[in-house]
């Protein structure tokens, strides 16, 4: 991978963790607004319905962002953008019996 390259996907990531965190302030803002008093039976269960997507949204947001922070933090400290892995204890090391 050349250095251009490089600098472009840490750049990228950078924006992106930029781009999400103004989409969970958007989403945030959208849960805060009150329920209209006005709607009953199916409109305000539609409504109630669409706040509790929009804050699934958001939680799943804010994951995607952690991963986006911890690609940003690998690339600044080993020059290369990867997800961490941890090899410290395999499936049969957790479930063996000690």
């Amino acid at each position: 991978m050349s250095i251009d390259q490089s600098n472009f996907t840490l750049v990228a990531a950078q924006n992106l963790l930029k781009a999400t965190e103004t989409a969970i302030n958007n989403m945030v803002i959208e849960i805060s607004k009150p329920v209209d008093p006005e709607l009953s039976g199916s409109g305000r269960k539609a409504e109630l319905a669409s706040i509790k997507q929009t804050a699934v949204d958001a939680k799943e947001m804010l994951v995607i962002r952690q991963e986006i922070e911890q690609m940003i933090k690998n690339a600044s400290e080993h020059g290369t953008i990867e997800e961490a892995q941890d090899f410290s204890g395999g499936f049969a090391e957790r479930y063996s019996k000690k």
